[in-house]
């Protein structure tokens, strides 16, 4: 697949903190992107924890010199973001360099810009739900007494998973519950249940690459309980229509996030550019065509992120209507145990799972990514080296390239960073499966040391 050079748009979240009046000991910044201003509280606060706040606010990447690194004391209120970082940084120069196609670049630094060469993770905020735990239990144990007893209300549940979401009448009641049925014996796994980020957004692609045009697979069908007849889970967004020539290789919808809404007609969604960027990776592998089938799994239904409960429903549907390989490209900050426990279930059945590394770029974990046994996948930019924005570390296993070309009716558009790249990892193994048949282990393999990690 050709590796295409665009900016990754990436979702700044942002970080809405209370300005404590009067507490002058509380180190705060609130960095508010509409209306472009910034108030902060800061007495002798790091500067490196301060660049990863940054960086988390406004979605910048950020990098600092080394040696640059110092204590800032600092209280205004309302400025724009430039004056800001001139109070912020005093003693220090910057440069903030605008993207085209994505977020800005900020270099702070002592001496030159150059010498501003070590990257700022961001901030890394655990996201869950408001007062509510997800609880998998162990065969035989009650739900009801459970949550009974604990003041809480059983508002989902799966019996056939033994997976139950609970809401809490306030945060302390629910840190309380958890630490409570962490030491229950009859329960499994209990986590909070986290929020997953937004995926990244197809952008419409004004000059397309010359002889890339819509692809024209065909499909091949084979024996359904074929071993090497592969399904492939999509677990993502809701989907459109992939038109008459791949709609057939998509075998199921379903949802487990309610209902959708109307789909855009002109729009793709995050789980459209994924089928094709699949599809389109089979068609390479497997010599143009395949028996390769997706079943599409919507977990975000009509909002904008997702939870570790939707996911781990998810992954089930998927397996339940046979799925052998799991596309996630999907990921958030937070280790879920009972997101694990799913994932580790699937893998026991023989699934093969591939997972997007993430794109801030930090060497720190992404979950499910960084869950054992699951193949992490980052995003090259050009040929063996790493995208700008791609994740990096020990738990990641391969790297592709992080960008695809897809369409909708006759419109080109470009979706980019580690999703993409994690597509075409599923699209290669699934492809190579169909083709040859060869075991999933050996293709994991062959795939870790045909698409290996650049050193950063």
């Amino acid at each position: 697949m050709r590796s295409l050079r665009h900016k990754i748009l990436l979702f700044a979240i942002s970080l809405w903190l209370a300005f404590a009046a009067g507490a002058a000991t509380t180190n705060t910044l609130v960095w508010q992107a509409v209306g472009d201003q910034v108030s902060a509280n800061l007495h002798a606060q790091p500067l490196l924890p301060l660049l990863e706040d940054i960086a988390h606010q406004t979605g910048w990447h950020v990098f600092v010199e080394p040696n640059a690194l110092r204590s800032v004391s600092a209280k205004f209120k309302n400025l724009p973001s430039g004056e800001a970082l001139h109070m912020l940084l005093d003693g220090l120069n910057f440069a903030l360099v605008p993207q085209t196609n994505g977020p800005s670049f900020l270099y702070v630094f002592a001496t030159t810009m150059q010498n501003a060469t070590q990257p700022v993770a961001a901030k890394v905020v655990r996201k869950h739900v408001p007062n509510e735990l997800i609880v998998k239990l162990k065969p035989g144990a009650d739900i009801d007494a459970i949550a009974k007893a604990l003041g809480a209300k059983v508002i989902a549940r799966n019996d056939k998973l033994r997976l139950y979401e609970l809401l809490f009448p306030d945060e302390a009641a629910t840190d309380a519950a958890l630490g409570q049925l962490q030491n229950n014996s009859d329960v499994e796994a209990v986590d909070y249940n986290y929020i997953l980020d937004p995926p990244v957004t197809p952008q419409p692609m004004a000059n397309v690459p010359a002889g890339m045009g819509p692809p024209n697979l065909t499909l091949d069908p084979a024996t359904p309980n074929d071993p090497c007849d592969p399904v492939v889970g999509l677990i993502d967004t809701p989907m459109q229509s992939l038109g008459s020539q791949l709609d057939p290789f998509i075998t199921k919808t379903i949802s487990v996030a309610g209902d959708a809404g109307t789909l855009s007609t002109t729009t793709p969604t995050h789980a459209t550019a994924m089928a094709e960027t699949i599809l389109r990776a089979v068609s390479q592998a497997g010599n143009g065509s395949s028996s390769t089938r997706i079943v599409a799994v919507d977990v975000y239904g009509a909002n904008a992120t997702t939870t570790s409960w939707n996911v781990a429903l998810g992954i089930q549907a998927a397996v339940d209507n046979g799925a052998t390989v799991l596309n996630m490209s999907l990921g958030g900050t937070s280790d879920s145990t009972v997101l694990d426990n799913i994932i580790q279930q699937a893998l026991a059945q023989g699934v093969v799972v591939f997972a997007a590394a993430g794109n801030q770029p930090v060497n720190t974990p992404t979950y499910p990514a960084a869950v054992s046994g699951v193949n992490a996948v980052t995003a090259l930019g050009a040929p063996g080296q790493l995208a700008s924005y791609a994740n990096y570390g020990s738990f990641v296993g391969m790297a592709l390239p992080g960008a695809s070309v897809v369409y909708l009716g006759n419109q080109a558009w470009v979706v980019q960073g580690t999703s993409p790249a994690t597509a075409y990892a599923t699209g290669v193994a699934a492809g190579t499966k169909a083709s040859n048949c060869l075991p999933w282990s050996q293709i994991e393999s062959s795939m870790q040391q045909k698409f290996p990690v650049p050193q950063k």
